[in-house]
């Protein structure tokens, strides 16, 4: 087995996990660990089979160097509320197995390489396709929700600002019953005047972050969820074990999420056919000028 071969099936067993992922954040809104663990051990042990056979560390290496620097730097991202957890898992596993760019000469693949791991270059060039993804979700969410039916100045006056805040307000958030939250949610602003809520939240620990309503002569403090990941499994079971004992209403308000995976899938495409779409717009650039 040479290194071509070793080469094309990391690059089918990467778009292959990733096409999975993809259809379960659109069809479910979760990535499953199953596959994001599954596929960063299948970098590490496939990275040291080619170091192995080489009789060079470097691919064992260069792959643990691009794990751990594009977990803490997705991980930062993702604090900020940029994405969620399944997908800086995705992100990572990604960089595991394909820490640098390749070139095979028979599939004409000629990765525009730029001067950071080839993983932020999936990280680039997801995050400039994900604009059209998330246009087409809007829109997606107005149609369905049938905004527009009692609404039709919106669609003369949609640069407006307070109908720009209609519309998110309208399609990105929605409000479920306490029962059907579900790990990963993310949570809104959640008012209460009952300070053992307080003090239950605080046991936990977890992503729910509880804050002052300086604002707001009704109530006392709000809690909500402070990173794109959403609310844990502990803090799932404890919201939902207050509402059976009456400390918080039957409803809660959470954000519709948006499936940045497949914008993952169509970065990774890009990163392997193509290059760095940034580096190759930046380099056209300099052609024209």
């Amino acid at each position: 087995m040479n290194f071509v071969t070793i080469f094309l099936i990391q690059i089918t067993i990467t778009i292959l996990f990733s096409i999975i992922a993809a259809i379960y954040d659109v069809k479910d809104n979760i990535v499953p660990d199953v596959l994001t663990y599954g596929l960063l051990f299948f970098g590490l042990f496939s990275n040291l089979v080619l170091s192995l056979v080489s009789n060079n560390l470097k691919f064992i290496l260069a792959s643990i160097i691009s794990m751990v620097i594009t977990n803490a730097i997705t991980y930062m991202l993702w604090k900020l509320n940029m994405w969620g957890g399944g997908d800086v898992k995705l992100f990572t596993a990604i960089a595991t197995v394909i820490p640098s760019g390749l070139n095979i000469n028979f599939l004409n693949i000629y990765p525009e390489l730029s001067i950071y791991p080839f993983s932020f270059s999936v990280v680039i060039n997801s995050v400039l396709v994900s604009f059209p993804f998330l246009v087409i979700f809007v829109t997606h969410l107005l149609f369905k929700k049938r905004i527009f039916d009692n609404n039709v100045d919106f669609l003369v006056n949609l640069l407006n600002i307070e109908s720009l805040k209609f519309i998110k307000n309208a399609t990105l958030n929605k409000l479920i019953s306490i029962k059907d939250l579900k790990e990963g949610m993310i949570v809104n602003d959640y008012y209460f005047n009952n300070e053992y809520i307080i003090e239950l939240l605080n046991e936990i620990d977890g992503n729910l972050v509880i804050y002052r309503a300086k604002n707001n002569k009704y109530f006392k403090y709000y809690f909500k969820s402070q990173s794109a990941g959403g609310i844990t499994r502990k803090e799932m079971w404890q919201l939902k074990i207050m509402n059976a004992q009456n400390i918080i209403s039957d409803n809660i308000s959470i954000k519709v999420a948006f499936p940045f995976t497949p914008a993952i899938l169509f970065g990774l495409m890009i990163a392997i056919f193509y290059g760095d779409v940034m580096m190759l717009f930046t380099k056209n650039l300099f052609l024209v000028i």
